[in-house]
């Protein structure tokens, strides 16, 4: 923000984009960094949108072996037991949609306003055209209701203070106004 305003100030070009890392393991930008993008019109640009390779689908709790980067070099860190839940979620949605895990995860990032672009590290050409496909994956609501009850951040404070305040000053209108 602060990168936003000297630059207004000083006549320079607009920031227009960000690159941060973004997925449905990793959603911690969207408490302060995502708001501010969309009210800034600033474009998202995510990296590493299957967390290193966690959200491929080659991953599970019960410690199915994995090949690639991520049995070697654990990054980016995340909430193992969390992404384990998204996992399962998204292995249910492909089955039901017909893609594949990695397509749920992108489709969703692609779901996401902030989102402009993702860079993807595809290192075969099956991975890529696997990739590509994301673009045709079509969450409906539900779909994407399912994935947010999995990966939803939990409040925080002051958030979770004013919803609280909201709720009971709501319920107190109501009884007046009875």
């Amino acid at each position: 923000m602060k990168a936003i305003g000297i630059a207004a100030a000083k006549n320079l070009p607009n920031i227009v984009s960000l690159q941060a890392y973004y997925t449905l393991a990793g959603r911690d930008l969207e408490r302060e960094i995502a708001p501010m993008l969309l009210s800034e019109g600033v474009g998202l640009m995510v990296w590493s949108p299957l967390a290193g390779g966690f959200l491929s689908g080659k991953f599970d709790r019960e410690g199915k072996a994995a090949e690639g980067r991520r049995a070697n070099f654990d990054f980016p860190p995340l909430n193992k037991e969390r992404a384990y839940a998204v996992i399962e979620v998204m292995r249910e949605l492909a089955r039901d949609i017909h893609c594949t895990v990695p397509q749920v995860a992108i489709a969703w990032l692609l779901h996401q306003k902030v989102v402009t672009s993702v860079i993807v590290g595809a290192k075969r050409v099956d991975q890529l055209s696997d990739t590509l496909g994301s673009v045709n994956v079509s969450l409906s609501d539900d779909h994407l209701g399912a994935l947010a009850a999995t990966t939803d951040l939990s409040p925080e404070y002051p958030g979770w203070m004013l919803a609280f305040q909201n709720e009971y000053r709501s319920k107190l209108m109501e009884d007046q106004l009875r």
